[in-house]
């Protein structure tokens, strides 16, 4: 069942074509195969992994049946391949995010959340706060002990917030994308938000017409244009129009972005003209 029906333009589509994977009582060789190849995916955050990087005691282990599923994921997330990719080179709210992305399947829904790992980290260190995910309620009654993790946000549960889809999508950026090369780097994708408790809107993951919403820059001031005469606004009532998605002029097809202009009420109409044939959605108008 479709997730959404603009799971082509958020980049959901591949997701939900793709089975659940699980380990079986029944399991062959090429079952455990499977699952170590999915669990590598969804803990690396789809990165290139080397033949030498390989766990290859833990793949032995669930292979003869020695550990299960859930010991091999704790494995994985212990490991130094893990630490060396995502827990060195990051903010420790950032690791955190990833956490709960790869362990969990969701972003985090609130501060508390983050302020509970950063105080277990600090006082019981980096295994100590792994285990609080794998060894969480939560983790045991969405993937048990033989479910590879999954990004479960996409869809509804019991005991899941409805915050948690729109987070999701700023710390899933598609399918084949890479959870350490992407454009915003080692920054916390969600510090602003859970800090205000707000709710960023939906980006899609590719830059086609109908995947762009309006994105404040990440040190929160909006570029801003004035239209007015003498470099002075016109007299009169004034208003903000925050739009997404505009194609500028002296720059090729592909290159969007997001904009404020503040205009007089006189020149609102022209504004809206133009920003809609420059392909542009607006976001908002509000009084200045």
């Amino acid at each position: 069942m479709a997730i959404t029906t603009a799971a082509s333009r958020l980049g959901t589509t591949a997701f939900q074509e793709a089975p659940r994977v699980e380990l079986r009582p029944d399991w062959s060789r090429d079952d455990a195969q499977q699952v170590i190849r999915a669990v590598y995916r969804q803990l690396l955050g789809n990165d290139y992994l080397m033949s030498s990087e390989r766990l290859k005691s833990a793949e032995s282990l669930l292979c003869d049946g020695s550990i299960t599923v859930r010991e091999f994921v704790r494995s994985v997330a212990k490991s130094e391949l893990y630490k060396t990719k995502f827990f060195y080179p990051n903010f420790q709210t950032r690791v955190i995010e990833l956490n709960y992305k790869h362990l969990l399947g969701r972003a985090p829904y609130d501060e508390s959340e983050v302020i509970f790992h950063l105080d277990l980290y600090q006082n019981q260190g980096y295994d100590a706060d792994i285990d609080s995910y794998i060894d969480s309620a939560e983790y045991l009654e969405s993937f048990g002990e033989n479910v590879v993790p999954y990004y479960r946000a996409f869809e509804v549960q019991r005991g899941q917030r409805t915050v948690g889809f729109t987070r999701i999508f700023r710390l899933y950026r598609g399918y084949a994308n890479s959870d350490r090369s992407q454009l915003e780097g080692n920054a916390s994708r969600l510090a602003t938000e859970l800090g205000s408790n707000s709710v960023s809107t939906i980006v899609g993951p590719s830059g086609g017409n109908e995947g762009w919403s309006y994105r404040a820059s990440g040190q929160a001031v909006v570029p801003t244009t004035g239209f007015s005469t003498g470099g002075v606004l016109a007299q009169g009532r004034s208003y903000r129009v925050e739009v997404a998605g505009i194609r500028e002029r002296r720059y090729p097809k592909v290159r969007r972005s997001s904009k404020s202009f503040i205009v007089a009420y006189e020149q609102l109409s022209p504004l809206l003209q133009e920003i809609q044939r420059q392909g542009g959605k607006v976001a908002s108008v509000t009084p200045v």
